[in-house]
């Protein structure tokens, strides 16, 4: 859940499988009833929702678990969920972008306020850290479902930007106001999605020194384990 982040390629070598998968569980659910709250409760209707189910099932989530996230939305209506965006610097003055889903604001301010100060960093005002950032759609699919060639022609029928493929996966970016459009289109020959978010990709990036890596692996695993955080961004890159 760690974004366009060089984190995200690092935190699955650190261990902590299940503690991890049952955070990720916890997380795609709350996105799940959200979005099902927010909008129809048939996927095919609610591009969110089927965005959010795609993720959980390529997360191996069980059904049972997405069945129930989606029934939550009904019972759960008291529960008012926010999206909100906090931006600072954290170790290293890296630029960071941390998202959140919360039922409560002030506990979420004050936890990740907590959590920047800790690290020697800290939080800034809307904007801050954001400027160091391009917010892009992206759309990625495994690579085992279509070829290079094929991803790239259907990337461009579909009004994509841009198609990128690494050793695991396609990447394919479009502007935010397109995602869902694109998607739809990919969804004609595509079934299995691996994710589809509005992500905030880094102009340029800042090299960590080797030494620096675990204070900012620290960092982020600290932001990552608080319950209302969804994603992190950062522009840090790590040095192997």
């Amino acid at each position: 859940m760690a974004g366009h982040s060089h984190w995200a390629g690092i935190k699955h070598k650190k261990g902590k499988a299940d503690k991890q998968r049952s955070k990720i569980f916890s997380k795609l659910s709350k996105e799940i009833t959200v979005a099902a709250k927010l909008g129809d409760k048939d996927p095919t209707m609610n591009p969110r929702l089927r965005s959010a189910i795609q993720a959980a099932r390529s997360a191996n989530m069980p059904k049972d678990n997405i069945e129930r996230a989606i029934d939550k939305s009904s019972v759960n209506s008291e529960a008012n969920f926010e999206n909100l965006r906090y931006e600072g610097f954290g170790p290293e003055k890296v630029a960071v972008i941390v998202e959140t889903l919360t039922d409560n604001k002030n506990r979420t301010a004050s936890n990740i306020r907590t959590i920047f100060q800790k690290a020697g960093g800290s939080l800034g005002t809307q904007g801050s850290a954001s400027h160091n950032f391009n917010q892009l759609g992206i759309i990625k699919i495994d690579k085992k479902e279509v070829s290079d060639e094929r991803i790239f022609e259907l990337a461009i029928e579909a009004g994509a930007d841009e198609c990128k493929s690494s050793k695991d996966y396609h990447e394919i970016h479009c502007s935010t106001e397109e995602i869902y459009n694109v998607k739809k289109e990919l969804e004609k020959e595509i079934n299995n999605f691996i994710s589809t978010e509005i992500e905030w990709v880094p102009l340029n990036n800042v090299e960590i020194s080797e030494e620096k890596n675990e204070d900012l692996i620290n960092f982020f695993e600290s932001l990552e384990e608080n319950e209302d955080v969804q994603n992190i961004y950062s522009n840090a890159e790590f040095t192997k």
